[in-house]
């Protein structure tokens, strides 16, 4: 398990664009469509992701880490004990889920199996 994103849903995207572009200084890493952005943090593999917020998936999307696993079935199926807030759902690449910690924050983990395939 790894962090790879810190997770931002944002109200108004080219709002918060701008704020972590201009007023932070952090370059653009990569976008998917008009809805997400994501941007580089110095000296570190984690990118902050923005995302407009998504009412009708409101556990899938809530502020958090995104943790990358090698497959997320694997992972769900090695930790029965776990109950998740988001069941497995289909992002660009691959598969995630959400699950909170005692405190109730949230976890999100995902694969990127499919996008593993193409390339493979």
């Amino acid at each position: 398990m790894r962090l790879t994103f810190l997770y931002h849903p944002v109200d108004d995207l080219p709002k918060a664009i701008a704020f972590y572009r201009d007023q932070l200084g952090l370059d653009e890493a990569w976008r998917e469509g008009d809805d997400t952005v994501a941007f580089k943090l110095p000296d570190s593999d984690i990118e902050v992701m923005l995302d407009r917020i998504n009412p009708t998936s409101a556990a899938a999307y809530e502020r958090g880490g995104f943790f990358m696993v090698d497959d997320l079935g694997a992972w769900i199926d090695a930790h029965p004990e776990v109950t998740w807030v988001a069941a497995p759902f289909d992002i660009p690449g691959g598969r995630a889920a959400t699950m909170h910690d005692p405190s109730g924050n949230a976890i999100h983990l995902f694969d990127q199996a499919s996008a593993e395939q193409e390339t493979g």
